[in-house]
């Protein structure tokens, strides 16, 4: 099973590239994940053309080719920061590779709090017109206080915490394989709308259907 990670932020010496590289590394024996570059992409703009950057269509076919789509996301503002979010806008505007595409979120953070503000948004924005993704409900990976918690060669300090994060990418490839061996065109509606809003399914029972979160579209 091969997925495509995203690392929101630019800064290569960024804790949540850190983060996925070291998820890369834990996993290679379970799961191939290609980190793709975002970085030098224009900004969105109506007034340019996607097709004037081979970059963004490299990145929307390894999207589409992959089995699904880990984000690692910064948090700045409250909310995720701009290259991700005009990298979202470009891919939600003509390409639209992330259409029916698993996706998990995960993030490191300075703070305490790690970046739920930022997940939390970046699920609204996975869900609008034009991304339309299937984001895993629940499993969300915060790791806080980064900076206290790697070692020199970037490798995660608590074996507690490096579980997790395997624990939590495992039932991310149990969801990927669910969502992409469904017949998409003749499941029922409101499975879809209720997975897409947030609701959850049992991974540990492949027979499972959806259920209803607290609120539905």
């Amino acid at each position: 099973m091969k997925f495509i990670g995203i690392v929101g932020s630019t800064n290569e010496h960024s804790y949540n590239r850190k983060l996925l590289e070291y998820a890369q590394f834990i996993m290679m024996d379970q799961v191939q994940i290609d980190i793709i570059d975002i970085a030098n992409l224009p900004l969105f703009s109506v007034d340019l053309l996607e097709s004037d950057y081979p970059k963004l269509h490299k990145i929307s076919e390894k999207i589409i080719s992959s089995d699904g789509v880990i984000i690692a996301t910064p948090e700045i503002n409250h909310t995720i920061p701009p290259m991700l979010k005009s990298l979202l806008e470009w891919l939600s505007f003509r390409l639209q590779p992330f259409k029916d595409k698993p996706v998990m979120i995960i993030g490191a953070s300075h703070e305490g709090q790690g970046t739920i503000r930022a997940q939390m948004h970046l699920r609204q924005i996975l869900a609008s017109p034009g991304l339309e993704a299937f984001v895993i409900p629940g499993n969300e990976f915060l790791l806080n206080n980064a900076k206290d918690k790697f070692d020199n060669d970037g490798r995660l300090l608590d074996e507690q915490t490096i579980d997790y994060l395997e624990h939590c990418i495992l039932r991310f490839k149990k969801f990927a394989t669910l969502i992409n061996t469904m017949d998409l065109n003749s499941i029922e509606s409101h499975f879809t709308l209720t997975l897409k809003a947030g609701g959850y399914i049992n991974l540990d029972d492949p027979n499972s259907d959806g259920t209803a979160a607290a609120s539905e579209y």
